[in-house]
């Protein structure tokens, strides 16, 4: 009789750790630049989709690293099938010019990746939190500050902390608004003293 040796499974930290380095991963090819408040955004991906045919096997191979990160978390094959799927489409439109370039944005295979990640683990380690993912390179730093001060381990001061992107979003957004609407209220006053 054969016995079947158990696969070793990875300590909470070990999870955390990883999967936070797939997000960091799966920030910069999906949504380095990002609306605020929301995981929408554009990446390194949609940039790479720019340069014919080599930029989108570059992307593809890319998402390949993000499927490989999963599974080091263990996360099984089935589960990453439709990740691999969205790959190959995203690296088959991502040939058609412009139109390709455009779908990039929208077709996210390594953000795909990461929410199969994190549906895994909640499941197989009870990790309910997902600051680690939402923000992860703040979520490090952070980390990294809580282990030495009681002030960043204050629930309120590490919200503001990770939420530092969206809030300056926001203050832009609000701004760009602001600009625009200033710009039509003068425009509009310009254009009823021609008609005086």
């Amino acid at each position: 009789m054969v016995a079947v040796e158990k696969e070793k499974k990875l300590t909470q930290q070990e999870v955390l750790r990883l999967e936070r380095d797939l997000a960091k991963f799966a920030n910069m090819m999906d949504s380095v630049v990002r609306i605020p408040f929301t995981k929408q955004g554009v990446g390194a991906d949609a940039a790479l989709s720019t340069i014919p045919v080599a930029g989108d096997v570059a992307g593809f191979a890319l998402t390949c690293y993000a499927i490989y990160k999963a599974k080091q978390i263990g996360v099984p094959q089935s589960k990453l099938n439709s990740v691999m799927k969205l790959a190959m489409m995203d690296a088959v439109i991502g040939f058609i010019p412009v139109i390709g370039t455009v779908f990039d944005i929208f077709i996210r295979p390594s953000r795909r990746a990461l929410t199969v990640v994190h549906e895994h683990i909640r499941a197989e380690y009870q990790i309910q939190s997902d600051s680690h993912v939402v923000h992860p390179f703040l979520h490090e730093r952070l980390e990294r500050k809580q282990q030495t001060s009681k002030f960043w381990r204050n629930p309120i001061v590490a919200w503001i902390w990770l939420h530092i992107p969206d809030l300056l979003g926001l203050i832009v957004l609000v701004l760009m608004l602001a600009a625009m609407w200033f710009g039509l209220s003068w425009l509009w006053h310009w254009f009823q003293g021609l008609n005086v």
